[in-house]
């Protein structure tokens, strides 16, 4: 039997780009069909921005991160990074690809690791744009479809969406009406869709 998972993720969080891939070969290993939902920090909801925190805060969170990126064998470049724009744009591009039918995975693979592993402007249009085709996708056609009118509104919806499911960080995953934060909690996702609810 199918299951649904709800995905709440930013492009600019470095725990979404450790946690995607151990999140999509859980997905696939468990039949589960996958909701994207991109957004930033929800604040009302509690969310902090990590340039808010106090640094000792700061300073596990960039600890933490190194450790989570080794078990998950990622490049995670945190140091001797550029002055980079906003990444959240980039998110449009997810989304024009999910709503196309298209391999939003793929997209969202190409994005993170350019700015997470190799410290890329995507916030940038014409640098992502550069990034997607090089990954084999149609950037132009992204780039085009970013300022429509059906990925402006879900860009909109899915906000609103995290904030009325309770959602305060990244990543989030919602199953059965139950949220885990963080991507740490994939075993209890995990547990869960093979039927031990908590």
């Amino acid at each position: 039997m199918t299951k649904s998972v709800e995905y709440f993720f930013s492009i600019g969080s470095p725990w979404s780009y450790i946690g995607f891939d151990a999140f999509t070969e859980l997905a696939a290993k468990n039949d589960v069909v996958v909701t994207p939902y991109l957004t930033t920090v929800v604040e009302e909801n509690g969310g902090i921005f990590s340039r808010n925190r106090p640094e000792i805060r700061r300073a596990y969170w960039t600890r933490d991160l190194k450790r989570w990126a080794r078990v998950r064998g990622k490049e995670l470049r945190l140091e001797h990074r550029p002055e980079l724009s906003d990444p959240a744009p980039a998110s449009l591009f997810v989304i024009a690809a999910y709503l196309d039918g298209q391999d939003w995975i793929g997209v969202v693979r190409a994005l993170q690791h350019a700015f997470w592993s190799e410290a890329r402007d995507i916030g940038k249009s014409d640098i992502r744009e550069a990034i997607v085709t090089s990954a084999g996708f149609d950037g132009a056609a992204l780039l085009r479809r970013q300022a429509d009118d059906d990925v402006q509104n879900k860009w909109s919806a899915d906000r609103v969406h995290a904030r009325d499911s309770g959602v305060f960080g990244f990543p989030s995953y919602v199953y059965d009406g139950e949220l885990y934060w963080g991507q740490d909690n994939l075993p209890f996702l995990e547990r869960h869709l093979r039927g031990d609810r908590p």
